[in-house]
Parts: structure tokens; C-alpha cells; sequence
């Protein structure tokens, strides 16, 4: 048993100050209020730490992180093992290795990674869950730092043509190798097990049975890259479209005329939305307003990171095989076009705190329980008895002091 005691606990519903949290086989075996004293529930002496002055939060998850420290999702070999044996030391202890567009070997590769560390989890390594996409069927106006090359037509997918690659484009060569969009839609049904999320542009021709498909083969639909209007977002939401990315980012601006992707994210409560908050990609404004509007039960913090967060500014890294620049709020590719954040879990939790004035608990709710549970994760993302012992102390900064993930010392700043 260990026994993490004097803390200020953050409970789905308030702050027990101080409490004392015991783990005991993996599980929260106890959470009571002062510090450690008396019979623990297991009868033996356990190892005690005392963490006055601290916060113990549920374990951040992270829904949409490319890499970090240097690694890439799409790099390759042991490149997802290598981001979850990193990601410990900011406070994740579970997270969706997130992809840009890519060629149909990349993806085989990438969720066959994804496969082999979710059956043989690594000890001191975050949870590795099924991977989100950012598919190769988003609108190539709104692509961002995606490669144009790699973009298909959801139609010619479906249609299982060889040919119509490209989204309003006949041919389907690209500087990433040529293939058919149909490929992309066979390494998803191959894998449907180990991808979570399906990020495409429902307006794309074909995009509302693309919907359609990949939720019957079981992974989450997410509205995001895309230039769809208010009526052809709805109508996608009401094909079962039920997550949004990066809201406001790679979208239209929300106007009072013309509501676009972001109005129905926002009115609707079907959908739960990822919002980056490290206030350069949404102004902390509008993270206050979307809260507000959606609540913290319908927002997932992400962080969107790359392989350059964690590294100084001015290195460099790669995002899907693109070099990219680390700059002073996130990273860019060579033409200056944004690509992604270098925003790391605990920085995110710190923003919410700080900049955005959440209470912990709303906070904890955003960086863990709202994405435990559209992921359908149970027994994660909060701190209550006999939950899974997935957890992060933090100190009075909240700095990462500790992680563990089931039960287990996955990082220790000390």
C-alpha cells in the first residue's frame, strides 16, 4: 500500500484539504479527510509520503498530442512507446497518439504501434489508447499544417476508386506517394479497434457517409479542418457526430450571421469539444466563453502538442515527417504556416488555473474526467475509491511532482 497524505485532494466536487488518498493493487483503496492515521484499509504498514502543501489531481488525458521531446507519432519503429515513456513527467497518464494525414503504410505502421503497446503496456509509461486521426478527409482550405498531399475524397473512398484523390481534384499523385483514398478507409477498418477518433470535414462530398461508416466500425466522428456550415454541421451531428477539434481552430470564425462549424459545436450539447489552452490558439477570452456555453462536462483540454514540446526554442522537429520550428507559444513549419503547439499537460492545467480562473476542480474536470468519459474510460479521471490509481501531484505552482499510473511511480521530479 502507499499512502499520500496531507495533500489537498481534488474531488469531483470539491477539494478535501487536507485529505490522505491510499493505492493499494492498482486501485484508490481509501480517500478520508486529515492526514494518515489509524488502521488502513489493507491492516499492514504502508509506505507513507507526506505531501503537505500540495495538490493530487486525477491523471491529465490527453485526447490529441502529436509527440513530444523530439518524437512524432508518425517517426516510426518505437516512436509511440517513446512519446508514452515521456509524456509521465507532465502529468499525463493516459493519452490518443493523434496523427496528420498521411500515406496508408505510415498509418499500418503507426496503429500497429499503437496495437503492440496497448497489449504490452510498458511500466513507467502513460496509457497508450486507441489513436485519433486527423484522417486524410479534411477540407484542404482549412488543412493547416497538414500535407496536401496526403488529402482524399471522402466519395472516392467509398467508392473504393483508384483515381479522384484529392478533394475536388481528379488525380491523386502527391509529394507523399501516390494511393488510393480507399486505402486510408481499409487501415481503419484493419485496426477499428485501435482508433478512438476520426477527425474529417463533414461538408467534403461524401462526408455525412463517411460519418456514417466509421461509426459503425466503432471509433468516435470528429468535426474539425473544415469549412462546414452551421445546417451541414448539424445535420453531420445528427448522423452521430459527437466530438469536435480544436474548436475555433482550423474552422471559420464563429459570426453572429453565420454561426459555421463553431455555433452548432458550440449550442449543442451532444458534442464535446477540444479546446487548446495555452491561450495563443484561442484567446483566453473565448476559452472563458466556451466553457461557459458548453460547461466543463463538454470540453476536453488538449494540448495538441508536437515533437516540439518539451524542447527550447529555436530547436527543431518533425510533424509527420515536416520539419518544424519550436517557437515562444508553438510551432511552425518552415513557410510560417502553424503547426500544432508546443503545449504540454500541466502547463495546460497551470493556464486553466491561472489565465482562465477554473477552480482546480473544474480544471481536473477539463484535463481528466470529461475525456475519461467520452472515451468511455471507466473508472478514470477522477479521485474516489476503488477508481484506477491514475493520479498526479502537483505543487503549490502546480508543478508536476509525481505521477502514478495504476498504483505505480511513473515519474518523480525529485
Amino acid at each position: 500500500m502507499i499512502v499520500l497524505s496531507g495533500a489537498e485532494l481534488v474531488l469531483p466536487d470539491r477539494i478535501l484539504t487536507p485529505g490522505t488518498l491510499a493505492i493499494e493493487n492498482g486501485r484508490i483503496a481509501d480517500i478520508r479527510p486529515g492526514g494518515a492515521q489509524g488502521r488502513m484499509p489493507s491492516g499492514h504498514s504502508p509506505s507513507l509520503f507526506a505531501f503537505h502543501g500540495h495538490y493530487i489531481v486525477p491523471g491529465f488525458i490527453d485526447v490529441h498530442v502529436h509527440g513530444v521531446d523530439g518524437f512524432d507519432s508518425l517517426d516510426g519503429d518505437t516512436a509511440v512507446r517513446s512519446i508514452a515513456a515521456r509524456l509521465p513527467r507532465y502529468g499525463v497518464t493516459a493519452f490518443c497518439p493523434t496523427t496528420v494525414a498521411c500515406a496508408p503504410d505510415a498509418l499500418r505502421l503507426v496503429l500497429d504501434q499503437v496495437r503492440s503497446a496497448r497489449e504490452t503496456a510498458d511500466p513507467r509509461s502513460a496509457r497508450v489508447l486507441p489513436a485519433h486521426l486527423e484522417s486524410n478527409f479534411i477540407n484542404p482550405e482549412y488543412r493547416g499544417a497538414q500535407p496536401m498531399g496526403c488529402l482524399r475524397s471522402p466519395r472516392a473512398a467509398l467508392d473504393g476508386e483508384a483515381g479522384a484523390g484529392r478533394p475536388g481534384a481528379s488525380g491523386r499523385a502527391g509529394t507523399t506517394g501516390e494511393f488510393a483514398a480507399s486505402d486510408i478507409l481499409r487501415e481503419i477498418e484493419r485496426a477499428a479497434p485501435d482508433v478512438g477518433i476520426v477527425t474529417l470535414a463533414p461538408e467534403l462530398d461524401g462526408g455525412l457517409d463517411l460519418v456514417r461508416w466509421v461509426l459503425a466500425r466503432g471509433p468516435r466522428v470528429s468535426l474539425g479542418h473544415s469549412n462546414a456550415t452551421y445546417d451541414e454541421a448539424l445535420a453531420a451531428i445528427a448522423a452521430g457526430a459527437r466530438h469536435a477539434t480544436h474548436l475555433f481552430n482550423r474552422m471559420p470564425p464563429l459570426g453572429h450571421r453565420a454561426p459555421g462549424l463553431a455555433g452548432a459545436i458550440l449550442q449543442t450539447d451532444e458534442v464535446a469539444a477540444e479546446l487548446i489552452c495555452a491561450g495563443f490558439h484561442v484567446h483566453p477570452a473565448i476559452v472563458r466563453m466556451a466553457i461557459a456555453a458548453k460547461r466543463p462536462s463538454r470540453v476536453l483540454a488538449i494540448t495538441d502538442g508536437t515533437a516540439a514540446s518539451g524542447l527550447p526554442v529555436g530547436r527543431r522537429a518533425r510533424l509527420g515527417g515536416q520539419p518544424i520550428t519550436v517557437g515562444e507559444s508553438a510551432a511552425f513549419l518552415d513557410d510560417g504556416t502553424l503547426a500544432g503547439s508546443v503545449l504540454t499537460m500541466d502547463r495546460a492545467f497551470q493556464g486553466l488555473v491561472g489565465r482562465i480562473g477554473l477552480s482546480p476542480v473544474d480544471a481536473a474536470t477539463l484535463c481528466s474526467t470529461t475525456p475519461a468519459r467520452e472515451l468511455g474510460l471507466v473508472g478514470h479521471g477522477v479521485l474516489a475509491p476503488d477508481a484506477v490509481a491514475d493520479l498526479v501531484v502537483l505543487d503549490a505552482q502546480f508543478s508536476v511532482v509525481q505521477t502514478y499510473v495504476a498504483g505505480q511511480l511513473a515519474y518523480s521530479r525529485t
